[in-house]
Formats: structure tokens, sequence, C-alpha cells
């Protein structure tokens, strides 16, 4: 059974949220792939996992690089799993699916975008009727993430 977490962004922007949990999912020796909707939003998050903190980076490819299911993390604008991830993160409200090929799958969500947000709720919604553990985080005071549900 798939594990699927929600984390509903309502402190800080999906550019300081998403680093730490990929740095989390390689040290637990996962392969990661992050789904965007746009290639505008996958090329921005390409830059920025080589540039978000001054003394590291996370290693990565984009899906119309050779190689690219060799990476150890993954960006994408489409389904499927070339790389044998472990774990997938579908962001900027790309549409969620082939969630059984995953040990895990994170929605991560911007709760001050209301398409994102409608969006998440959907996903929710016809999630939570398959045979998945679904839970619900959201941040709070400082970012730190909390279990709501």
């Amino acid at each position: 059974m798939t594990e699927i977490l929600f984390y509903h962004l309502t402190e800080s922007l999906r550019e300081a949220a998403l680093p730490p949990l990929v740095e989390k999912s390689l040290e637990r020796g996962w392969r990661v792939a992050i789904q965007t909707a746009s290639e505008e939003e996958r090329d921005r998050l390409d830059e920025l996992l080589w540039t978000f903190r001054a003394d590291s980076f996370i290693p990565h490819g984009r899906d119309d690089e050779d190689g690219a299911e060799r990476q150890p993390v993954l960006l994408t604008t489409a389904s499927g799993n070339p790389g044998k991830a472990d774990i997938r993160f579908f962001v900027e409200g790309a549409a969620v699916a082939g969630v059984e090929d995953y040990q895990r799958v994170v929605v991560m969500f911007d709760g001050h975008d209301s398409d994102e947000l409608a969006a998440a709720r959907a996903e929710w919604k016809r999630l939570k009727q398959g045979d998945h553990s679904l839970t619900y985080w959201q941040q709070g005071e400082g970012g730190r993430w909390q279990k709501k549900a």
C-alpha cells in the first residue's frame, strides 16, 4: 500500500519547503521523482536544486536530458517512472497518477493558490476512496509541519 502525504504550504514557498524533503528522501536511500505541471516550473526547480543552499546541492536531472533514468532525482512533467523512483512529489497542481508505483507519494500544494488548493482537495477525495494510507500535513508557525489528518 502506498503512503500518500498531502503537504499544505501556508508559511513558506515551495522553493523553501521542497529541497529539505528531497534531501531526507535521498538520505533514506530513495530515488526521487518530482513532477510539475509545466516545463517552466520544472526548469525553475532545476536551477533551485543546484543553488538552494550555498554549501550543498541536490544531484538531479530533467526528463528531457540524456540519462534521465539514472538520476537520483528526476524532474519531470510526464507520468511514468523511468528512474524507478521510490517516492514521487507532485507539485504545482500536477495530475496525480500511478501512485501504486511508489512507496510514498507527496502532494505538495500552495495554500495561497486557489487552483492548487482546489486540485489538492479533489485529489484527496479521489485517493481517499482507494486502498491507500493518506495523511494531511499543514505548515504551522515557523514553517514546521503539523499532522492534521
